[in-house]
């Protein structure tokens, strides 16, 4: 759903005691890379149930002047002038894909941001809104579908119940500290449950939500301490393989490092599952560092397979992932090992408009499709700081830029049979 446009929606700002206002003399403004921009009527949606709205220390809101046709920033109050103010953006609830960064000017000494997404938010028609897509229609992780009060019932019922196993442990730890919406729908026994297994990584991401070398930088979630054994996972997975609705289970979790180093311990998993149980999806989100293990994993019975990735152009991916002992090639060989076995493979395409959507990235990715076979490209919101993530990455941002909506059509123009979406699918 698009929003009508009786009139352009207005900046939103925080105050000094971050209440959030509107002020009308501005227009919203988006961000491409580092590039301000007007967002057109077909680019917006109301804000989605469920997202957030951030306030972004030391950065100054930046709107579009219609009378100056000018974009410029809002250094203080209007309704207080000598109070400062700050930029507001919205962290997007899951299943939307930005076409707009926020736009701010950031102020000298300011902090990073914490590892979030932000996207652009204005205000219209008595609402917020946000220029977006929903990339894909499954409600897993909707908020309305959530119920608070049974996650908390069953999540204590069965960590009291099977105290002995570790990985119930932690993953209820996930449901109820943290709001894991895929831990949460394990205790609601349905969907796509977790299974996290490794304490180790093998590349040191920019943006790792659960273990950071950068100062300034927090995670923002705790990485799992112990690698389960295969009884422990087995007492996860199979009882949701067996009774939940369109049920996968997945290695690989943000909680976790790269479970590929825990290979041995996955196989053995794997093939109790299916000696259990046929019922359900085995997935693995991975780095796809191990292409070895990967077809190991096929063989013991793993079906589909998503590889993170910041940009389907090797020089920009080391930049992100600091990988060590394994390369860009390296993970294109684990997609194609999964698509040889008859198995079904996607990418964890981390979006960041205005990098995302560059002409020699485009070409990149098609190429990419095309000689991988891919099955999906869930295109996720990149979570950090977008000036810092451009200055690591030496990004020229002097290229083309398709546009987000653009890259989406080209793709399916260019790729009818490739899905675009959000989350593993469950595959019977």
């Amino acid at each position: 759903m698009t929003v009508p446009m009786k009139r352009r929606p207005a900046l939103v700002y925080a105050d000094s005691d971050g209440n959030i206002f509107d002020w009308p003399a501005l227009e919203m403004a988006g961000a491409s890379a580092l590039e301000w921009k007007r967002p057109k009527a077909s680019e917006l949606i109301p804000l989605p149930e469920g997202s957030e709205l951030f306030l972004l220390p030391e950065r100054h809101p930046v709107g579009f002047d219609p009378v100056r046709k000018c974009f410029k920033a809002l250094p203080s109050d209007p309704s207080n002038p000598e109070k400062p103010v700050r930029a507001v953006a919205a962290f997007m609830a899951p299943a939307y894909t930005q076409i707009y960064s926020t736009a701010y000017q950031r102020l000298h000494g300011a902090p990073l941001l914490p590892l979030f997404a932000y996207t652009a938010v204005g205000w219209l028609n008595g609402g917020f809104v946000v220029p977006a897509v929903r990339i894909d229609l499954d409600q897993r992780q909707d908020l309305r579908n959530f119920d608070p009060q049974k996650i908390e019932r069953n999540a204590r019922k069965r960590m009291k119940a099977e105290r002995k196993n570790r990985l119930v442990q932690h993953l209820g730890r996930c449901a109820l500290t943290y709001g894991c919406p895929a831990a949460r729908n394990l205790f609601m026994d349905r969907w796509e449950a977790p299974l996290p297994t490794s304490p180790a990584c093998n590349a040191h991401c920019l943006g790792c939500i659960s273990y950071q070398r950068q100062e300034g930088l927090s995670a923002t979630q705790d990485r799992i301490t112990f690698v389960p054994t295969p009884e422990e996972i087995c007492g996860v997975a199979v009882p949701h393989l067996q009774k939940a609705p369109r049920a996968v289970v997945s290695f690989g979790q943000g909680c976790e490092g790269e479970p590929l180093l825990q290979a041995k311990t996955i196989e053995a998993a794997i093939s109790s599952m299916r000696q259990a149980t046929s019922s359900g999806t085995i997935n693995l989100n991975t780095n796809g560092s191990l292409p070895d293990e990967v077809s190991k994993l096929c063989r013991a019975g793993l079906q589909s397979i998503r590889v993170s990735m910041n940009s389907a152009r090797p020089h920009y991916y080391h930049k992100y992932f600091r990988p060590s002992g394994y390369t860009f090639d390296d993970a294109v060989r684990s997609i194609s090992v999964v698509k040889r076995n008859g198995g079904f493979a996607s990418i964890n395409y981390f979006v960041l408009p205005g990098f995302t959507d560059q002409q020699s990235e485009w070409e990149a990715l098609e190429r990419l499709v095309s000689q991988t076979r891919l099955d999906l490209i869930q295109m996720r919101n990149l979570n950090i700081d977008p000036e810092w993530y451009l200055e690591n990455l030496g990004a020229d941002l002097t290229e083309k830029k398709l546009g987000i909506p653009e890259l989406i059509s080209r793709l399916h123009n260019e790729f009818p049979d490739l899905r675009l979406g959000y989350f593993n699918p469950p595959l019977q």
